[in-house]
């Protein structure tokens, strides 16, 4: 069980790493006395804002687990403003077998709602996943959806996710195995709260439930039910136009009756690539 409780780790701590950073702040309202400083910069629970015009992000992830690590990284591009955002990510993971690559995910976000002082912000996101890792034992193309909200109050942001991830047709990872009529789907559930200790230095605590459907070698399904919980901070700089991020989280996972820590490192830049601030 260890093994499988490490990929489900990777699934969640490099597939999630799909769009996270802007420099953009929230509106001031009475419940809102101040913008945040830094927003949309969350690890593992997504953020329901998109870049602003002209600004382009690069965003680093690395955890490591149990002998096994794994490396995102997500460029994300207004296309052409805020209202609609096309970004990828790219994986790698490493450990016993060696150095591999995991699935390309294609993603495009929708600022369906802005925040106010009555209504959170809402960016739904819809990704295409292909189907590029190496050594894994199901192979298919597929599709992830999530829906994140998102609502400051005072000095904390809360963020909530509810998305799920579909493989249709989906192929054991074996010489000459058959296609199957099996659709795996895997539901998300997620939720955080970031405090904002000083400006610049946000204590964060994130949850993730997921429940991971996957093809063993054969094609006989199995699900994998897994929780993380996830303490950790962010801290950066403002330099002009540009904002550097980086922190620290330390997640916990656990399911199969087994618990797993882990450690997670952030890195982000973002900055003007055209246009000016409006």
């Amino acid at each position: 069980m260890m093994t499988d409780m490490r990929h489900v780790i990777a699934a969640i701590l490099v597939a999630l790493a799909c769009g996270r950073a802007s420099a953009q702040t929230a509106p001031p309202s009475d419940q809102n006395p101040r913008p945040f400083e830094i927003l949309d910069n969350s690890y593992l629970v997504e953020e329901a804002f998109n870049q602003e015009r002209g600004v382009v992000q690069n965003i680093f992830g690395f955890t490591r687990f149990s002998g096994v690590w794994a490396f995102s990284f997500t460029q994300e591009w207004p296309v052409p403003g805020e209202t609609h955002q096309l970004s990828y990510t790219l994986a790698l993971a490493g450990g016993d077998g060696g150095t591999k690559f995991g699935d390309v995910l294609i993603n495009y976000r929708y600022q369906a709602l802005r925040e106010s002082a009555s209504r959170p912000a809402f960016a739904p996101r819809l990704s295409v996943i292909l189907p590029t890792a190496q050594g894994r034992v199901t192979r298919s193309p597929g599709v992830q959806m999530n829906l994140p909200f998102s609502k400051q109050v005072r000095d904390v942001y809360f963020h909530w996710n509810a998305g799920f991830t579909a493989q249709p047709s989906a192929v054991p990872d074996v010489p000459d195995a058959p296609t199957t009529n099996e659709t795996l789907v895997s539901p998300l559930l997620a939720g955080s709260a970031i405090w904002r200790m000083r400006p610049m230095f946000h204590v964060m605590f994130e949850t993730v439930y997921i429940s991971e459907e996957r093809l063993q070698q054969f094609g006989a399904g199995r699900r994998a039910n897994l929780g993380t919980v996830s303490p950790g901070f962010r801290t950066g700089w403002n330099i002009g136009e540009a904002q550097i991020i980086w922190g620290v989280a330390a997640p916990i996972a656990f399911g199969g009756g087994d618990t797993s820590k882990a450690l997670f490192l952030y890195f982000s830049y973002e900055s003007r690539i055209w246009g000016h601030k409006e």
